[in-house]
């Protein structure tokens, strides 16, 4: 097995898709159970993502290791929360929550592996950064806003006021398609 050798030869840690295999070179051979097999053996594992959105759920990409591996919810959300920490040796400072540590914080409605979990409130660095009990309030300052920018942009135009086309930036993710070196 792939997994013992590795960990006989001294591999401490190891960062792996959930299920995104065979999409490009590096995960032609990948199988959903990587996750649960590598930390049965005693190697310490993190869910990755080389996708911006993807990011964004990784708690949903962990829960797919309870699915395909058998693995605890614990030892899923261990996952994406501690054992990277530990991976980029920062876990004194952050990856659990403990008095003392640096900590980004998502409270939801559910249990955070469901795909139907709602972020409540995000905290980044002791700040409060969104809060869904806030969020009507807040559309409603934004149409408000929005209502009152139009209307001063409609009187400027038929008091004959210069106009210009707005200008639409489009920000460009890099991505491992986007180079022909690398192999697809």
């Amino acid at each position: 097995k792939v997994a013992d050798k590795m960990k006989q030869h001294g591999v401490l840690g190891a960062s792996t898709f959930s299920d995104w295999w065979a999409y490009k070179y590096e995960v032609v051979d990948a199988i959903p159970q990587n996750a649960a097999i590598l930390t049965n053996v005693g190697v310490n594992v993190a869910i990755n993502s080389d996708d911006a959105e993807m990011a964004r759920r990784l708690n949903q990409e962990a829960a797919k290791s309870v699915k395909y591996g058998n693995m605890t919810e614990e030892e899923a959300w261990k996952m994406v929360t501690i054992n990277p920490a530990k991976m980029l040796h920062v876990d004194q400072f952050t990856g659990s929550i403990k008095a003392g540590k640096q900590a980004d914080i998502v409270l939801w409605n559910t249990n955070p592996l469901s795909i139907y979990a709602i972020a409540q409130q995000v905290y980044v660095d002791g700040v409060k950064y969104f809060d869904v009990a806030d969020q009507e309030t807040k559309l409603l300052a934004m149409q408000a806003e929005r209502s009152r920018l139009v209307k001063k942009m409609t009187e400027a135009k038929a008091k004959g006021e210069p106009t210009q086309p707005p200008v639409i930036i489009f920000k460009h993710l890099e991505h491992c398609n986007d180079h022909e070196d690398m192999p697809h």
